[in-house]
């Protein structure tokens, strides 16, 4: 269980103080990023590192004065490497993700600096700290949604994080006083990229964690704009093989007469227009994780070929009679109930059952309506970047709600963009900004 860390002030580095140097141990990088941007503040020196053997090799070099471990490592057991870390460099002031003392020595003459910087991390991220279901009082401005719920609007001068409100008194002031549950997956184990509160969106991440580590083929399932491509990268950003090439490749986008050759390459004259030789996708991503998107739609003919280098690994350039020996772990993805076709044969069922070892799904947006408000203010803080921000209305706020989005989270960035450019000068955006057209797919 994680405890939320106690309170504490801002400290104030002293002038003239050598720069001490603090070990992040943690497979996210935003999380890194974000107690590295505090504590580079405060004169430390900041080393990290994604898993636990890179921390180890990173302490041999420069014993740090302190390590910060996230409660999950993607290639050791925490509690091993923590006991086997303390053994080895026993001056280090150790803490966990969550504030906790790693272990039972004294705090070190730091410990302040390390739990403000995990206090501010903890007080930027949208993703619950604690375990346990708890209630949390806000005060947010927010919109009631056909179904009575109410939903709090990204703001232009604050950064507050917009949830689902279970219930809430109307103020004087406009703002709505709620209390919020806070859902039970602690926040080290949330996938940054994956926005939302809602349980199914935490089982993608919980699945995500699980099962990055292997080599275990995951088949990724989700109707059309529901972020496939994103739990594929965030497999291979979490796995041991996050600094080799990521290739991902649409098996609808490219020709039936092209893409044996985009995922095996040829030689030289295999083909008419074929002047040069060519790597395909397949070898180009050795040693990393070959993503193939929309799978289903691969040919039967070509299924066979790829069968034969998912048992094997090996494959055959166009032209070519050697064989050529290639490392890749797969993930693929899928808007078709693949199994269905397997079982009618318009999809091969020893490869499908090779594929999908590891199942993770996505869902559509209106499977999960509690996580549009965070979703929208996630899509405005993007737009942000490139026009001034924008802010929905109560009206604009009830016409998304009441939307039954065929074209999910893809649609909904592209009306929110759509709605940024219509809306024009005013920051505000209302109801007749949010248009809907043919944007999604």
């Amino acid at each position: 269980m994680h405890t939320a860390p106690v309170s504490v002030s801002i400290p104030t580095p002293i002038s003239g103080m050598r720069t001490r140097t603090v070990l992040i141990a943690s497979a996210d990088p935003s999380f890194r990023q974000r107690i590295r941007d505090v504590l580079s503040g405060l004169r430390w020196q900041v080393r990290e590192a994604e898993g636990g053997a890179q921390a180890w090799a990173e302490a041999e070099t420069v014993i740090p004065e302190a390590l910060i471990v996230d409660s999950w490592l993607p290639d050791l057991d925490v509690a091993e490497f923590l006991r086997e870390f303390r053994g080895c460099f026993p001056g280090v002031d150790m803490v966990t993700s969550d504030g906790s003392p790693a272990d039972e020595n004294p705090r070190g003459p730091h410990r302040q600096e390390i739990l403000y910087a995990l206090r501010s991390c903890q007080d930027s991220d949208t993703a619950a700290w604690n375990s346990a279901p708890t209630l949390v009082k806000t005060s947010l401005p927010s919109v009631a949604s056909k179904e009575g719920r109410l939903y709090s609007l990204p703001m232009l001068d604050s950064t507050p994080h917009p949830v689902p409100l279970s219930t809430g008194v109307q103020a004087g002031d406009g703002t709505t006083t709620a209390l919020r549950k806070v859902t039970a997956l602690p926040n080290s184990e949330r996938i940054p990229e994956l926005i939302g509160e809602s349980p199914c969106m935490l089982e993608i991440s919980r699945r995500i964690r699980l099962v990055a580590p292997r080599m275990t083929p995951v088949l990724i399932e989700g109707p059309t704009g529901s972020g496939k491509e994103l739990v594929a990268e965030a497999l291979h950003r979490l796995s041991p093989r996050s600094r080799k090439p990521f290739i991902a490749i649409n098996c609808a986008a490219i020709p039936e007469a092209l893409l044996e050759a985009e995922l095996f390459g040829h030689t030289r004259g295999a083909f008419t227009g074929a002047v040069q030789g060519r790597v395909g996708r397949i070898e180009a991503a050795d040693g990393g994780t070959l993503f193939l998107d929309e799978i289903g739609e691969m040919p039967l003919a070509l299924q066979a070929k790829l069968l034969r280098f998912v048992e094997c690994g090996e494959l055959q350039r166009i032209g070519d009679n050697e064989t050529v020996k290639v490392d890749v772990r797969i993930l693929a993805a899928t808007h078709r109930p693949l199994v269905q076709h397997a079982e009618q044969g318009s999809f091969r069922s020893d490869l499908y059952y090779r594929l999908a070892v590891f199942l993770i799904r996505t869902p559509a947006l209106s499977e999960h309506l509690e996580d549009l408000p965070l979703l929208v203010e996630h899509f405005l803080a993007k737009l942000g970047r490139e026009m001034p921000v924008k802010r929905l209305d109560k009206s604009a706020m009830n016409r998304l709600t009441a939307h039954t989005w065929p074209g999910n989270v893809r649609e909904l960035e592209h009306v929110l963009e759509r709605g940024a450019i219509l809306c024009g000068d005013e920051p505000v955006m209302s109801a007749s900004d949010i248009d809907f057209g043919h944007v999604a797919g």
